[in-house]
C-alpha cells in the first residue's frame, strides 16, 4: 500500500490551498480570483460573513475587501448559498448546482417536512385555509415574484409585499421558548435550501450578519440547473479528494454531512486507491498519487472557520496538540496562525489590532514570517475590527 506521511500532506495543503503564496515565496503561483480561492478549497465556509473575506486575503497578497464584495455581489463569479452540513458557504457560481444537489436539496426536504408538519399541527394566526403543503409552494412563489421583481429585499421587504409570509405559528405549552413565531425567515432559508433563493448584499458592512435575498433566477435565468444527486455527489467528492486528498472515509463523511451509506456509495463511483497515512488508511483518487514538489515554508493568518482547517475531521497531523486553545466546545475553529503547513498558534484583535500568539517555539526567521504576514495583512483590514461570531479560549485571551 503507498504511503503518503505527513510531510507530503502538509506540502499538499499549503499548494492546493494557495497557502504557498500567502508570504514571500519565489515560486508562488499566480495570484488567484476570488473564484480561485473558492474553488481551491472546493467551498468559503460563510457562518461568519468576515471569514469569507479574510479567507481570500489569506490567499492572495493583492485582494482587496471589494474585490470579495465585487465577485459577490457585482459579477456574481461566487454566490453564497446553503451547503454541507446546513452550512452557508460561498462557491464558483458554476460549483453552485453541484454543491446544491450534491447537499443542500436533501437538506431541504428535511426543512419542508418539519414545517409542513407544523403548519398542519399547530395553530397559526391567521389559520391556514386548504392544504398547507399546497399553501407553503403558493407562498414561496409569491415570495419569489417579489424578489424578481425587486431584484434583492430585507426579509421583512419581502414579507411586506407578501403578508402571507408573516403567518405565525402559536405556543401550544407554557414553555417560555414556545413562543409565536413568524414563518418569514423559516420559508426563505427552505427556499434557500431549494436552490430558488440565494444570499444577497449584507443589510450594513461586510462583516454584517444580515442580508438581503436575492432570486437564484438572478444567476441561472432558467433556475438552478437540476443535477442527479449520484451525479453531484460524485462530482463533490472528487473536488473534495482533489482538494483535500488524501483524506479518510470520515474526513469524507464529515465534510459533507453525508451518511457513512452514502459516502461510501460515492467513493465507489470514483477511481481510488487506497493509501497508508501514518498508520490510518486512506483514500485519494487514482490519478493523484504522485507526490506534489516541496514548497518553501511560509506563514499564514488563516480566519475562524476557514475552510482549510474545517475540510477534516482528523486534524491533528496540522494541528497537534492546539486544540482546546483554538476551538469551541462546538468544533468550531478560531484564527489559526499557519507555519509550513502546520497550526502553530492563533491571532485575535484587540480593537483594530491584529494581536497574536505562537503556542509553540518555531524559531526566530519563522516567528518572524509570522510577524510579516500579521504587519501585511493589517492595513488591508482598512481599520476594521473582526470578531468571529464562535468565540474560542485564545481568540477571547488575545482580544482582552
Amino acid at each position: 500500500m503507498l504511503t503518503i506521511d505527513v510531510h507530503q500532506r502538509r506540502t499538499r495543503l499549503m499548494r492546493r490551498h494557495r497557502l504557498a503564496s500567502a508570504g514571500p515565496v519565489a515560486s508562488a503561483p499566480a495570484e488567484p480570483t476570488v473564484p480561485d480561492v473558492a474553488d481551491a478549497v472546493v467551498a468559503l465556509h460563510a457562518t461568519d460573513p468576515a471569514s469569507v473575506y479574510l479567507s481570500v486575503l489569506a490567499r492572495n497578497p493583492t485582494a482587496t475587501l471589494a474585490d470579495v464584495s465585487d465577485a459577490l455581489y457585482e459579477d456574481r463569479s461566487v454566490v453564497k448559498l446553503l451547503g454541507m452540513r446546513r452550512t452557508m458557504f460561498v462557491v464558483p457560481t458554476g460549483t453552485g448546482p453541484v454543491v446544491h444537489a450534491g447537499a443542500a436539496a436533501e437538506v431541504a426536504q428535511r426543512l419542508r417536512r418539519r414545517l409542513v408538519k407544523e403548519l398542519r399541527t399547530v395553530p397559526t394566526e391567521p389559520e391556514i385555509d386548504g392544504d398547507a403543503d399546497a399553501w407553503l409552494t403558493d407562498v414561496e412563489d409569491g415570495a419569489e415574484r417579489v424578489l424578481l421583481e425587486r431584484g434583492e429585499a430585507l426579509a421583512n421587504q419581502v414579507a411586506a409585499a407578501e403578508p402571507r409570509l408573516r403567518t405565525a405559528l402559536l405556543p401550544t405549552t407554557d414553555k417560555k421558548w414556545d413562543t409565536k413565531q413568524n414563518v418569514t425567515s423559516r420559508v426563505l432559508t427552505l427556499m434557500g435550501a431549494e436552490g430558488r433563493l440565494v444570499r444577497g448584499r449584507p443589510a450594513g458592512t461586510w462583516q454584517s450578519r444580515q442580508h438581503r435575498w436575492a432570486p437564484a433566477r438572478a444567476l441561472w435565468p432558467e433556475g438552478l440547473p437540476p443535477l442527479p444527486e449520484d451525479e453531484a455527489r460524485t462530482e463533490l467528492a472528487r473536488q473534495w479528494l482533489r482538494a483535500f486528498g488524501p483524506g479518510t472515509v470520515a474526513d469524507l463523511q464529515w465534510w459533507t454531512g453525508w451518511t457513512l451509506g452514502a459516502t461510501r456509495k460515492t467513493l465507489a463511483r470514483l477511481d481510488t486507491v487506497e493509501v497508508d497515512l501514518d498508520g490510518t488508511p486512506g483514500i485519494v483518487l487514482a490519478d493523484d498519487v504522485d507526490p506534489d514538489p516541496r514548497v518553501e515554508p511560509s506563514a499564514a493568518l488563516l480566519p475562524a472557520l476557514d475552510p482549510t482547517p474545517m475540510g477534516w475531521q482528523g486534524r491533528d497531523w496540522f494541528l497537534g496538540a492546539h486544540r482546546d486553545a483554538l476551538f469551541d466546545r462546538n468544533g468550531n475553529i478560531g484564527p489559526t496562525v499557519w507555519w509550513d503547513g502546520r497550526v502553530v498558534g492563533g491571532w485575535g484583535m484587540r480593537g483594530d489590532e491584529i494581536v497574536w500568539r505562537l503556542l509553540e517555539d518555531i524559531g526566530t526567521e519563522a516567528a518572524e514570517a509570522v510577524a510579516g504576514a500579521a504587519a501585511r495583512l493589517q492595513p488591508r483590514l482598512e481599520s476594521a475590527s473582526v470578531t468571529p461570531t464562535f468565540r474560542t479560549p485564545l481568540e477571547r485571551e488575545l482580544a482582552g
